[in-house]
């Protein structure tokens, strides 16, 4: 989803709820319980670490945080919870929710990028096409659309890195108004012949258009090559081996995926996945992910806007912190990151080997990017900076 656009609707047919189906863990791994806590100055922190988050917390400059875990050189250096109201997409409010370690929440758009790594498990095995591949070869059963308005151009890359050049508006329209592009598709008769059926209104691969449509095509590629549902083949191509909790994917009454915004999890299981990138695709020295497929995925290929670039449904950006030493800015690094509607975010920054996963309930609201980016600059960042 566009974390720019407030007005998400949580329930898009009325009084019909999108199924939400959860599945437990078929391993006894739990491996992101054997992380080993570290004070904040032996992790290379400012000794206030906590102090300042509370500051923070308490000042309101960061609010309706649902869960915080920071890692850093696969140690535990901070975890919070707190209370908050919450939703979960396709069913609405849920009230008032007591945060724990094991509670899941709503990925929202964090979804798109665990697409993109089930994506690459399936080409390993061969059950997807390759990035390069025409993209309706990969759907004959959409053969009549194939021949007009450019479409013979597309590819999977184009899927992939969103710059299909297709008629597809999620950003100007709010998600309330049927002709956003996102929730036209989602009440489709045939959601895959809707985002496939779009005009091609600009060359494949100049420019990046958000399209939720994209993730999608993904998703249900996945689920044809390897007979399973999304959620299925994602728990057992990825979630188990990771050792992850009990996991849901929303999807429509339809019976299909919101592929682009439907995965929950627990905060710290969306930590596991981060820890898991900066390992190169590995956990606990197995191969889980490829490790050329996870460098394709943060490999920039396309300007999102004038501070993100776009790799494989992954976000890509340098980050200044640390204190000015004349012009200079302090220092500069590469983070990935994993953006969901609401503040929900996957921050990696491999040069300080740190991952930083948040859960928050600002859905819906003009400064819901506030939050996690304070958290991010004025807390983290600002520590290790002065240790």
């Amino acid at each position: 989803m566009n974390t720019a656009n407030p007005n998400r609707r949580d329930v898009l047919f009325g009084a019909v709820a999108a199924a939400a189906l959860i599945q437990q863990p078929r391993g006894a791994f739990a491996v992101s319980d054997r992380w080993l806590p570290i004070t904040p100055a032996d992790a290379g922190f400012a000794p206030d670490l906590e102090a300042r988050f509370d500051k923070a917390v308490a000042e309101r400059r960061v609010w309706n945080l649902h869960g915080l875990v920071v890692l850093r050189n696969d140690r535990l250096v901070l975890e919070r919870y707190f209370d908050g109201d919450d939703r979960a997409r396709g069913i609405g409010d849920l009230g008032r929710v007591s945060f724990k370690p094991k509670t899941l929440h709503d990925l929202r758009s964090c979804s798109k990028s665990i697409v993109a790594l089930l994506y690459g498990i399936a080409l390993q095995q061969d059950k997807v096409p390759p990035p390069e591949a025409p993209l309706f070869s990969a759907f004959p059963e959409y053969a009549d659309l194939a021949g007009s308005d450019g479409r013979d151009r597309l590819t999977i890359q184009h899927v992939l890195t969103m710059t299909m050049g297709t008629d597809w508006d999620e950003s100007s329209l709010i998600y309330s108004d049927p002709r956003n592009s996102e929730t036209a598709m989602d009440a489709a008769a045939d959601r895959y012949r809707y985002v496939l059926e779009r005009r091609v209104v600009e060359t494949p691969g100049t420019r990046w258009t958000y399209c939720g449509g994209a993730t999608a095509l993904l998703a249900r590629l996945i689920a044809k090559g390897s007979g399973q549902t999304l959620h299925a083949f994602a728990r057992e191509a990825l979630f188990d081996p990771l050792g992850l909790g009990p996991t849901e994917w929303a999807g429509g009454p339809d019976g299909e995926p919101f592929a682009a915004s439907g995965a929950r999890m627990a905060v710290r299981d969306l930590a596991r996945i981060g820890q898991m990138m900066l390992h190169g695709g590995r956990v606990d020295g197995r191969a889980v992910v490829p490790a050329d497929w996870v460098t394709r995925c943060i490999t920039p290929v396309v300007s999102a806007d004038e501070v993100r670039r776009y790799g494989y449904q992954w976000f890509v950006l340098d980050i200044g912190f640390g204190k000015p030493k004349g012009w200079a800015i302090g220092r500069l690094e590469r983070m990935w990151t994993a953006q969901g509607e609401g503040g929900q975010r996957l921050f990696i920054i491999p040069a300080l080997q740190l991952v930083i996963a948040i859960t928050a309930g600002n859905y819906m609201k003009e400064d819901q990017w506030i939050p996690p980016t304070r958290v991010l600059r004025e807390v983290i960042l600002a520590s290790v900076s002065e240790s």
